[in-house]
């Protein structure tokens, strides 16, 4: 099944960038064409999944002008084709793009290109509302996807305790509730996910959670495949655990306490007899490597169970975690061969350490010895070192420059879960320092297992005062008339669980709470890992930022005219009209030290209106002079109609000097947003609105 799982999900597997940007639009944003195109054409960085509404063409009047579903032009999975309408009038027209990365994750966009002259249009939010998530249905799936993340970790991290540290806990209900919980809860997660994708990839409302040709489209992708391949692993998991259970559930150490014991009843009964005490003799060598020998015997179906649940579970354990790497950032991008293993090894240290602290808790509530404790703490230190190694290679693969670490989403999540992780490490070294504590005082180190308790199988007084001493009540012995009395059944009852957790208690020393506490707040760290890991999956990396900055700055929404005549280079620059320039002034400090960390974005603006304005951008340092900066980015966003950011293609014009083209298809608020990087990590996006018309 591992084989089939893997297959499955790293066929498609190549390199490309993380995160699909648009590279190219045919005809180009801000274009304005002499005739009507046939056609638009847009081209992406990696390979995109196109749905039936994948791209619209929208009209000044807002009316659908698009024809036929959007297809690959010319069989490149790269790119995205729909016909146009014949007839169309002059003006601005609309394009409102959506689709989904070869990494799963769905993108969107909308530019304009213009028929004979730019034009004021007008476009409803909800043809356009699609490019974004829907809230409801973007926070349900994200949530889910948190959920899963730690069901996995609790389930494969609590199972691997078992196996590793303790399996006697194989037969406590609080650790088989854990087990079940992490089965369940993927399950849910994983089958709600599934529900969520289509209208999550669509930006459509929550109702469509249940329309199944939006599943079944969703299980032709390669994200379906993956919670596909994980709903066949939970089962094969669900098998795993009713066998883990029972073999490792059932009463241990039977055979091996009667070998163990065995030599003492010899010599016991050797006391009636003088034939036999000499052989029964605690010194007698020979007796007590029988004894041994019997005692191994005993133990071996033991061992040979664990053995083979133990690979077993490593199995599952690498193929539940294919699941999230076959369809995330590891299966795309550079070294792809390299970065899916390290993916899976990272998911599967992860969930070692923190599904192992959930059973930790469990473990110390049930009396666990510190030699289980400090078993466990040798395999999360193990996981720890795997999963730094692990993460300082994504780290790079995903950044690609040290600008991105805080000038990306990305690169400030990352630090986020970086300093989670360093504190987690800060917990771990005081629950290290209350182990210590705990090795070094015998009495508390040991397990506490809880005596067992009589159980009254007949009436009668023998019977009753055998229930009544093993309750530890001071009583006189019960008739077999009140044996045979509910209440004073249920009144034994609670007298055996009173005892059953008295036992437990007194297994909680200071020390022993001490170290509980240490490890809850372990685990409470972690579940903050776990969030911004989800987060983390969710962002374009840095890498793909750093690569569509690049393109923007450098014109890459534009392309070649081709068929539909468009130009090279965006729209040509408007007519300037007098007294309609708008200046806007927007002070900047990137809080750097160089001579152009800080000082004052000037953005002008003719003829301020719908369709196309002439741009200029000026960069002045705090003496008054032009400063250069390696990055500076310009774009306008229409928040009332979710329409952008539309970036502008800048020309340089000199030391601090940039003119380019905006076309504005509406009027309303928009917000002028300035990005300038003065340096490698120094970087601050400025922002002012503009009213238009």
């Amino acid at each position: 099944m591992l084989g089939a799982v893997l297959a499955l999900l790293l066929a498609g597997a190549g390199p490309a960038s993380a995160h699909a940007a648009l590279q190219s639009t045919d005809p180009a944003q801000n274009a304005v064409l002499p005739v009507a195109p046939q056609t638009v054409t847009l081209t992406f960085s990696e390979a995109v999944s196109l749905s039936s509404d994948s791209v619209r063409v929208l009209d000044p009047a807002g009316r659908a002008v698009d024809s036929g579903s959007p297809a690959h032009a010319d069989g490149k999975d790269n790119t995205a084709r729909v016909g146009l309408g014949s007839g169309l009038a002059n003006g601005t027209y609309t394009v409102a793009w959506r689709a989904v990365s070869e990494d799963s994750h769905p993108i969107g966009g909308a530019f304009t290109f213009s028929i004979g002259a730019p034009s004021a249009t007008t476009v409803s939010t909800t043809a356009l509302q699609s490019a974004e998530a829907d809230g409801l249905v973007a926070a349900l799936y994200g949530t889910a996807r948190t959920v899963a993340y730690a069901a996995f970790a609790l389930l494969a991290g609590a199972a691997g305790f078992v196996l590793l540290c303790w399996p006697a806990g194989a037969s406590r209900r609080p650790v088989q509730r854990l087990l079940m919980t992490g089965w369940v809860a993927l399950l849910v997660s994983t089958v709600a996910v599934l529900m969520l994708r289509g209208p999550y990839e669509r930006g459509s409302g929550i109702g469509k959670a249940f329309d199944l040709s939006l599943v079944r489209t969703t299980l032709d992708e390669r994200i379906g495949t993956a919670l596909a391949a994980r709903l066949l692993l939970l089962a094969a998991s669900g098998v795993f655990l009713s066998l883990l259970v029972g073999q490792l559930g059932l009463p241990q150490g039977a055979g091996a306490k009667a070998a163990a014991n065995g030599g003492a009843g010899t010599a016991g009964a050797g006391r009636t007899g003088p034939g036999t005490a000499g052989a029964g003799a605690d010194g007698d060598p020979e007796e007590a490597e029988l004894r041994e020998l019997e005692r191994r015997a005993a133990e071996r179906p033991q061992r040979e169970a664990r053995l083979g649940l133990g690979v077993a579970g490593l199995v599952l354990a690498v193929a539940l975690s294919a699941t999230w790497a076959g369809a995330d950032h590891a299966s795309v991008g550079i070294q792809v061969w390299l970065a899916l293993p390290l993916g899976m090894l990272h998911l599967v240290a992860m969930a070692l350490w923190l599904g192992g602290l959930a059973a930790m808790l469990v473990g110390l509530r049930e009396g666990i010895g510190a030699e289980v404790a400090d078993r466990f703490s040798k395999i999360a230190f193990g996981a720890v070192l795997v999963l730094a190694g692990t993460g300082v290679y994504q780290s790079w693969r995903g950044l690609g420059s040290r600008g991105a670490l805080t000038g990306t989403d990305y690169g400030r999540l990352l630090l986020v879960k970086t300093g989670c992780v360093i504190a987690m490490l800060g917990v771990a070294w005081m629950s290290r320092t209350w182990l210590a504590r705990l090795r070094a005082t015998p009495e508390e180190a040991a397990e506490v297992v809880p005596e067992p308790v009589a159980v009254a199988a007949a009436p009668g007084p023998d019977t009753a005062s055998e229930t009544v001493s093993g309750a530890a009540s001071d009583a006189a012995p019960d008739t077999g008339a009140d044996s045979e009395d509910p209440v004073r059944r249920a009144q034994l009852a609670r007298q055996r669980a009173a005892r059953a957790n008295a036992d437990r208690d007194r297994g909680l020393t200071p020390t022993r709470a001490g170290l509980r506490r240490s490890v809850l707040v372990e685990a409470a760290v972690a579940v903050a890992v776990l969030v911004v890991t989800t987060l983390l999956t969710n962002s374009p990396p840095g890498r793909v930022a750093g690569e569509v900055a690049a393109a923007a700055a450098n014109g890459a929404a534009t392309t070649s005219g081709g068929t539909s005549g468009g130009t090279t280079g965006g729209a040509p620059a408007p007519q300037t009209v007098p007294g309609r320039t708008v200046e806007l002034k927007l002070p900047y400090d990137t809080k750097g030290r160089t001579p152009n960390a800080k000082g004052t974005a000037t953005v002008t603006l003719n003829p301020a209106g719908t369709g196309s304005n002439e741009v200029h951008l000026k960069l002045d340092g705090a003496d008054g002079s032009p400063v250069e900066v390696p990055e500076v980015e310009l774009a306008f966003t229409l928040p009332d109609r979710d329409l952008g950011p539309l970036t502008v293609p800048l020309t340089t014009e000199g030391t601090g000097r940039w003119t380019g083209t905006a076309q504005l298809p509406l009027a309303g608020n928009w917000v002028v947003s300035v990005v300038i990087r003065s340096s490698d990590i120094d970087q601050t996006t400025e922002i002012k609105q503009l009213k238009i018309g």
